[in-house]
């Protein structure tokens, strides 16, 4: 994937659609305190295994808030995932953006949790969703690549080259992505 980026600006958010700004006050043993938050979204994400290929399926993408805090980082290498802003259970959320991101027509009883942790504890606070499915080329039914504007690659990570990826401190990656292999590699290899 060729990613060319071009008038980076950096701007206030004023009516926001995904994420707001909020500022609390509150009073700790006594002590009056101020925190800046960002009221978001919680999460699910998936660690995808693909059985004839012995991988990981990673999704590739740009994320514009890497980029403001390290221009060296054009992309980012996570596990396919989404937010929670259905009416519908984690699973079938996880369901959509496997077919969303990845291309594959998983079964709702073939996903399942790992466990759910919160992310960016001193910002946001959102709790995500870890989930596992095992796919195969049987359940390809498109090429994948995201919904509407979105530009998602996929990557097959080799499960023996994982280890040696979660210490490649070159690629940007997620906590979830790193604690997601060594699930897998304790409970599943």
């Amino acid at each position: 994937m060729n990613n060319i980026i071009k008038d980076f600006k950096i701007s206030t958010l004023e009516d926001t659609k995904f994420v707001h700004p909020v500022k609390i006050t509150y009073n700790q043993n006594g002590i009056n305190k101020q925190w800046e938050a960002v009221k978001s979204f919680d999460s699910v994400a998936v660690l995808l295994y693909h059985e004839e290929k012995n991988s990981f399926v990673l999704v590739k993408q740009f994320r514009p808030p890497v980029y403001l805090n390290d221009k060296s980082k054009l992309f980012t290498y996570e596990l396919c995932a989404g937010i929670v802003d259905k009416n519908k259970s984690l699973e079938q959320i996880a369901k959509e953006e496997i077919d969303e991101e990845c291309g594959f027509d998983v079964p709702l009883e073939s996903i399942e949790k790992i466990s759910s942790f919160y992310t960016n504890v001193g910002v946001s606070g959102g709790l995500q969703t870890l989930f596992y499915a095992k796919i195969s080329d049987s359940m390809k039914i498109h090429d994948g690549g995201g919904i509407n504007d979105e530009q998602i690659e996929l990557m097959y990570l080799p499960i023996e080259k994982s280890d040696e990826f979660i210490f490649d401190e070159s690629k940007a990656k997620t906590p979830g992505l790193m604690f997601s292999f060594y699930w897998f590699l304790k409970n599943k290899s």
